[in-house]
């Protein structure tokens, strides 16, 4: 298989053609390792590159249906047995992992060949993906542009030809962010359709889940098959997951609609979204009206600012934790991390119990307000991003703040950090270019991002749908009739 047909083929193409015998896994993996070398170097999506494990699991007679389909994990909580998970940090490059995540596992019953692991922030706790172990990854489309995070590897290797489909998850918008920046499908599965184990419960007291980014919305429906589902064996899972009566890929062209869709750009956290995002909303919102759906504009069904806040103390305790149980687990000191992580490590021991708990109780609030709102609406479609997909290196800590943090640091003073609006500075900088993907994870609601748009400059830039619990089968089917209306390229020419 040369390089032009494996790039026009999706990956269950791929998987129908190792399966009818036109092509085999070997040459599948050659063809995405020749892509790799040339255009890796580029976009540096990948981190880690598992050569011995790929070779002999080419040679096997795989079955499924990703058969001898090259495919790539994130290099987080995906763990493949033999091999290193690092999740961007120093003090865990080169730690093997022992056993297989259940994912992981599943992806391989359906017949992938891992070749490698994709780049990822530390600990995946930013929008952009890079870290200092790694260095960035690249949009394809613009390599001054991030492809997003914490997926964002993930999303520039497929962006990039390298894999039709690739590994990923989403803590506050980690799927979606990134197959907005780089034209893909992103779905974000429900809460707890996609189980963790065999390690892990429920990450980020719930938020997280793994998926995948592709290029059709069919490899995305194949692919949440293949994840979704109770796991019988763990013994860490805190309850079962509903498992779906049928194939999301059987009834992917069954039509969706009419379906109400209310549509907002409006956000505390942005006041102004950039005219991009404004036109990107509009844009699908005159398609689904040209495919008979009704839409029309709302107000934010919830208080987006709190739920930012919300989110935050989530993440930040989460990361005190992290941080301290990996110093128990390496011995490291501080310089096994990046300061930021450290700085949030330091705003979660600073938040108090109570803070916490409130947090979580306001869920509840969340939930209620966009319980409501689907009880006039199907759908809400929002941007995926504030902006266009930005520069490299622009939410790089400010000098003078990485000054102050490292004394505050040496001198254990951070607890002062709570008393000086810290939080709400990190809100506002963390997710003002990236306030729409949280809500979904906060209230476990499925979401997708659709490559629907492209900025004059030739930019993609995503929409997002946010539907009910189990919404995952009415969200692909809308996907699936938008990519028939109007297609969106593949890649970058």
């Amino acid at each position: 298989m040369d390089e032009r047909d494996y790039l026009e083929h999706d990956g269950l193409a791929l998987g129908g053609l190792v399966a009818a015998g036109e092509v085999t896994a070997a040459e599948l993996l050659a063809a995405a390792r020749s892509r790799a070398r040339a255009v890796n170097p580029r976009v540096n999506a990948i981190c880690t590159w598992l050569d011995d494990h790929a070779d002999e699991r080419a040679a096997q007679e795989l079955t499924g249906p990703f058969a001898g389909v090259p495919f790539l994990l994130k290099d987080l909580h995906q763990d493949l047995a033999g091999t290193p998970t690092s999740d961007g940090n120093r003090a865990l490059a080169g730690r093997v992992a022992t056993r297989t995540s259940t994912v992981v596992r599943r992806w391989l019953d359906a017949g992938v060949v891992v070749f490698g692991k994709t780049n990822t922030p530390e600990f995946g706790s930013k929008g952009v993906t890079e870290p200092e172990l790694f260095g960035p990854a690249r949009n394809p489309w613009d390599p001054d542009r991030t492809p997003g995070g914490s997926s964002g590897g993930a999303a520039a290797a497929v962006a990039a030809g390298i894999v039709p489909v690739a590994a990923a998850s989403d803590g506050g918008g980690s799927i979606r962010i990134p197959a907005a920046c780089t034209g893909l499908v992103g779905l974000k599965p429900g809460r707890g359709l996609v189980p963790h184990g065999p390690a892990e419960s429920e990450p980020l007291n719930g938020l997280a889940t793994h998926g995948v980014v592709s290029r059709t919305v069919r490899d995305t429906a194949a692919m949440l098959d293949v994840l979704a589902g109770p796991e019988a064996v763990s013994p860490y899972a805190p309850y079962a997951p509903y498992a779906p009566d049928r194939s999301f890929l059987d009834r992917l062209d069954e039509a969706p609609g009419p379906l109400r869709i209310g549509f907002t750009t409006r956000c505390a956290l942005r006041e102004h979204p950039h005219p991009e995002a404004v036109r990107a909303v509009e844009h699908a919102a005159g398609l689904l009206t040209g495919l008979g759906h009704h839409v029309e504009e709302v107000d934010p069904p919830h208080d987006d600012r709190q739920l930012g806040r919300d989110f935050l103390v989530v993440w930040f305790v989460h990361q005190a934790i992290e941080v301290a149980r990996i110093k128990r687990l390496t011995g490291a000191g501080d310089g096994g991390f990046e300061q930021d992580t450290l700085l949030m490590a330091a705003l979660g021991r600073a938040l108090g119990a109570v803070e916490l708990q409130a947090a979580q109780e306001r869920r509840r609030d969340h939930i209620g307000a966009v319980a409501a709102f689907h009880e006039r609406y199907d759908l809400l479609l929002t941007p995926t991003l504030g902006e266009p997909p930005i520069r490299v290196g622009s939410l790089a800590t400010p000098a003078p703040l990485r000054a102050l943090a490292a004394g505050l640091l040496r001198t254990r003073a951070t607890g002062v950090l709570r008393h000086v609006g810290m939080v709400d500075q990190v809100v506002e900088r963390n997710l003002r270019w990236v306030p729409y993907t949280q809500l979904a994870n906060v209230t476990g609601r499925p979401a997708i991002s659709l490559p629907l748009h492209r900025t004059p400059d030739g930019l993609p830039l995503g929409v997002q749908f946010l539907a009910r619990l189990r919404g995952e089968e009415l969200l692909l089917r809308l996907a699936r009739q938008l990519e028939l209306a109007a297609p969106w390229p593949g890649r970058p020419d």
